[in-house]
């Protein structure tokens, strides 16, 4: 098995090929699910953009293609927010395999009120977790067919301070909506090692890889009209923090590697170099808490009761 120390060093300037495969990323109009969709566009695979906004897709793509010539890119519509239409959604893919899903799309919000889903649930755990939960049953078919696809699902370093309150997972008691969006990372992280636990169990060929994109602000992340305008005083004025944290083009490094290094395994966990927060992509150590194993199973039990997702099925 090759290892990081042994392969060859690996460059985010040069990707390897990836002709004839197949990804989704869910989120890819905007933040670091562009920048993954772009950077994985100069692969030669074919990368389709999960969406619930098609003008903002439409922009994404024409983004992408203006700076990758013959780029393979299309969208579909996906409501992270709606369970009951993601079965559509991915009828929509028209593909008889998946080689990679980035699980990216998220709802952050900064302040109250709390909001709900379609289905009732909390907006930030109902989206950022639920519906990546269930969308992954729905693709797991597609996954399957493909010869070693992988589930990338994208966490946060927010969510590295936070601890899940099972007993609150949809915040109705305390709803901070900081904390409520570093938890909603953190139970996505917690599913996307629960789940790599569970296909190694069935002898499944699919991987479930984790990463995370360190900081990564707006105001150090380049121009790529119309999806992201930069003025030059917003970056002279970020300039400082480009010592601790980077722009979401570098965040999406960890996410890619993710997706396309052999040397990559499932129930590993990628982000940046530099103290978690910048820098060339990199395996880390698993997080403490994410190696409580009980509290995972636990977290993929509610899942599936508060999705209606059927746990032999995935």
């Amino acid at each position: 098995m090759p290892s990081e120390s042994s392969a060859a060093p690996w460059d985010v300037r040069r990707l390897p090929r990836a002709d004839g495969r197949v990804f989704l990323i869910t989120g890819g109009n905007a933040g670091i699910g562009y920048f993954a969709a772009e950077q994985l566009s100069a692969t030669g695979a074919a990368v389709v953009l999960g969406s619930r906004d098609p003008a903002r897709a439409e922009a994404a793509l024409a983004a992408i293609r203006a700076r990758v010539p013959g780029a393979r890119v299309r969208a579909v519509r996906l409501d992270l927010a709606d369970l009951s239409t993601l079965g559509a959604a991915v009828d929509s893919l028209d593909t008889d395999r998946l080689d990679a899903v980035v699980h990216n799309a998220g709802v952050a919000l900064d302040v109250p009120p709390r909001r709900e889903t379609t289905d009732g649930h909390e907006l930030m755990f109902g989206t950022n977790h639920l519906g990546h939960f269930a969308l992954t049953h729905h693709l797991m078919p597609l996954l399957s067919a493909a010869p070693a696809a992988r589930v990338v699902t994208v966490g946060s370093f927010a969510a590295k301070s936070e601890r899940l309150d099972l007993d609150d997972l949809q915040s109705r008691r305390d709803y901070r909506p900081k904390r409520t969006y570093g938890r909603s990372k953190l139970a996505q992280m917690y599913f996307g090692l629960e789940l790599d636990r569970r296909l190694r169990a069935v002898g499944s060929t699919v991987a479930s890889v984790v990463a995370h994109p360190g900081g990564a602000l707006d105001s150090l992340t380049p121009s790529r009209s119309p999806v992201h305008v930069r003025t030059t005083g917003e970056g002279l004025r970020a300039a400082p923090a480009a010592l601790l944290v980077q722009g979401k083009d570098a965040g999406a490094w960890p996410v890619v590697r993710a997706v396309l290094d052999p040397a990559a395994r499932g129930g590993q966990v990628w982000g940046p170099r530099v103290f978690g927060l910048r820098g060339r992509p990199r395996r880390e150590p698993v997080w403490s808490q994410l190696a409580d194993h009980s509290t995972a199973a636990r977290l993929w039990d509610v899942s599936c009761h508060l999705t209606g997702v059927d746990v032999d099925a995935l």
